[in-house]
C-alpha cells in the first residue's frame, strides 16, 4: 500500500472507530431508483457529480429533447414544427453519438413516430 493510501485507510478505520458512519443518512436503504438506469461502473462518479450539482452534457442533452419533444406538440404553426423539427433531430443525432449508437437506434423511430402523429399525417405504420 502507498503512502496516500495508507493514510486514507487508517482516516477511515479511525472514522469507523468513532462512530463517523453510524448515522448517515439512508444507511442500510436501496439506492434510489434513478441510480438503477445508470450502469454500475459509473454511478459512484454520477453520484459524485449530482452532489456537485454538475449534470453530465448527455443527460443534459436527453432533458432538452424531452423538452423540445414537449414544445413541438404544443405548436400551431407548421413552419416552425419543421424548424423545431430539425432541432430535435440534431439533438436525438448528438446523443446517439454521445452513447456511440447508430444513426438508426431506436430513439429516432420513437420520434418519429410522434412526430408523425403531431402533424396529422396518420399512423407511421400505415406509412410502412
Amino acid at each position: 500500500m502507498f503512502g496516500f493510501e495508507k493514510i486514507a485507510e487508517e482516516r477511515i478505520n479511525a472514522a469507523l472507530k468513532n462512530g463517523a458512519f453510524d448515522n448517515l443518512e439512508g444507511a442500510g436503504k436501496p439506492l434510489p431508483k434513478e441510480d438503477l438506469n445508470i450502469p454500475e461502473d459509473l454511478r459512484l462518479a454520477y453520484r459524485i457529480l449530482k452532489n456537485a450539482n454538475f449534470t453530465p452534457p448527455e443527460l443534459e442533452l436527453k432533458k432538452d429533447i424531452k423538452t423540445t419533444e414537449e414544445l413541438l406538440i404544443s405548436m400551431e404553426d407548421t413552419k416552425e414544427k419543421y424548424k423545431v423539427l430539425k432541432k430535435v433531430n440534431h439533438m436525438i443525432t448528438k446523443y446517439n453519438i454521445l452513447h456511440g449508437r447508430s444513426l438508426m437506434s431506436d430513439l429516432p423511430q420513437h420520434y418519429q413516430e410522434k412526430i408523425v402523429n403531431v402533424f396529422g399525417q396518420g399512423n407511421a405504420e400505415a406509412k410502412k
